[in-house]
């Protein structure tokens, strides 16, 4: 797969976020400062995909020619390639070190390129495909904590490398079905991590903080730490099963559930919800005199107790991780289910850290109704081809300057808390 460029044919970037819920295009076209504005986008409710993967081809292939094809004729443009989103897959993370003999000459760009290529080419098993090896810090014979080793002088050369792996069928099914549209993956992309790059604050990837990214059908998480992601993972519970919870135990049909819980919705209880009532459509009847009133505490008592699950496993998830400190006592939570009223209250109450709400910051161009959290990834799309371009421009370049290797700091804490 070939690593994103930074601008297209007359620098357009185009962005696919494949969800469970949705599937949205955004077109972007570079600006003299660098960054990108939006002049095209194309969102269409999700066919084919389930829990982050490809379910029916065919289905999802038609969704996505209908998303991309709103997008071009919005931006007036065609576009041939995409950087796309991963969701499902069971992404895993891991920090690995490799190292490289180069005979006591000055460390050159050729060397640093074998070193990264080497770390890239780590044996991940045939069931799973690398995703992203970011390097977070290098050594020269032992010695730790390196910027640049360009210059220096050694005879080993060694880089700690951060592999994002997600399962190969899962990764081959998505980029199948955007070449079936016509369209080539110039690079797939965790959602959690461009959900962050869009999001995020700098003082807030630097001193830790915690992405949680809650989809339809999965939630996801990224740990940013000294600038860079240093854990992703995923628990397979999204809005979308807040959604049949509500349809299952009010015998209602899913579109009337959905509607229930965007308007009515809510993660916490409040003292009126007893005397507020709510018209309840039940399924297989037709007409309003067949509906049922049921007290919102009804509804409130069916969200609550799924949403306070999925926080409980991402909490787990973290402190398993050994990154949960690590991370900070800072949380940012973005997607589309993240938007139901009380769910940052409900995870603040659960992950007893700070909590906001990501919306994209990064990109320019978004109406009012398109710049809200349900379009953090597709905006992180972009930014990370942005952002990975200008890293690789000047031929190899390390991806951020520490004062310390991250892989030391990391490290560290780990043996003095475990």
């Amino acid at each position: 797969m070939r690593k994103p460029r930074l601008t297209t044919r007359k620098g357009l970037i185009a962005a696919l976020d494949i969800g469970s819920s949705k599937i949205c295009c955004l077109i972007g076209r570079i600006e003299e400062n660098g960054r990108a504005a939006v002049v095209g986008i194309g969102h269409q409710l999700s066919r084919g995909v389930k829990s982050g993967a490809i379910i029916d081809m065919d289905e999802a292939e038609m969704a996505i020619l209908t998303a991309v094809h709103a997008a071009e004729k919005m931006s007036a443009e065609t576009i041939t390639e995409v950087v796309v989103n991963l969701s499902g897959g069971y992404p895993a993370s891991q920090t690995v070190g490799v190292e490289v003999a180069i005979a006591g000459h000055e460390v050159g760009d050729s060397d640093l390129r074998r070193v990264l290529e080497h770390g890239r080419g780590i044996d991940v098993g045939p069931d799973r495909q690398v995703i992203h090896s970011i390097p977070v810090g290098y050594t020269i014979d032992g010695n730790r904590g390196i910027r640049d080793p360009r210059g220096m002088y050694g005879d080993r050369l060694g880089v700690s490398m951060h592999i994002v792996t997600a399962a190969a069928g899962a990764a081959r099914n998505i980029a199948t079905c955007v070449n079936r549209c016509h369209l080539e993956v110039s690079a797939l992309v965790v959602s959690p991590y461009a959900s962050g790059l869009a999001t995020l604050v700098e003082d807030e990837k630097d001193l830790g903080v915690t992405v949680i990214d809650m989809g339809g059908g999965t939630t996801s998480i990224a740990v940013f730490f000294d600038g860079q992601v240093v854990f992703t993972d995923s628990v397979a519970i999204g809005g979308n099963h807040v959604t049949s919870d509500i349809a299952r135990g009010l015998s209602t049909p899913l579109a009337h559930a959905e509607r229930m819980k965007t308007l009515y919705g809510s993660a916490l209880s409040s003292p009126s919800d007893e005397r507020e009532l709510i018209n309840v459509p039940q399924i297989g009847e037709d007409g309003s005199g067949t509906s049922n009133q049921v007290a919102k505490s009804i509804l409130v008592g069916i969200i609550q107790p799924r949403l306070e699950e999925t926080f409980e496993l991402v909490r787990a998830r973290l402190e398993a991780s050994g990154f949960d400190k690590l991370a900070g006592r800072r949380v940012v939570l973005t997607g589309g289910a993240a938007q139901l009223t009380g769910a940052r209250d409900l995870a603040q109450l659960v992950l007893d850290k700070q909590v906001r709400m990501g919306r994209p910051i990064r990109i320019s161009g978004l109406a009012e109704s398109t710049a809200g959290p349900a379009f953090s990834t597709a905006a992180g799309l972009i930014a990370y081809a942005i952002r990975r371009e200008a890293e690789l421009r000047p031929q190899i370049r390390p991806e951020r300057a520490l004062n310390q290797s991250l892989f030391d700091r990391v490290g560290g804490w780990l043996r003095e808390n475990f």
